[in-house]
């Protein structure tokens, strides 16, 4: 899964017990298909939650 405004990715890490083994883990981007304003046509697209609260900061604003 990616972002298509912003290119988010899953990032990779480790769960750590407690007594320090680590596995591995992925935390994934909370992606959700939406319809944004593209040159004042409306496009769905795939876009992060934080994508997706930005674009509605700058309609309210405009």
């Amino acid at each position: 899964m990616k972002c298509e405004m912003c290119g988010k990715t899953p990032s990779f890490g480790h769960n750590v017990s407690h007594s320090k083994r680590r596995t591995n883990r992925m935390w994934m981007p909370n992606i959700h298909s939406a319809k944004i304003a593209v040159n004042g046509t409306e496009v769905r697209m795939k876009l992060c939650t934080r994508c997706i609260r930005t674009q509605a900061k700058l309609a309210k604003t405009a």
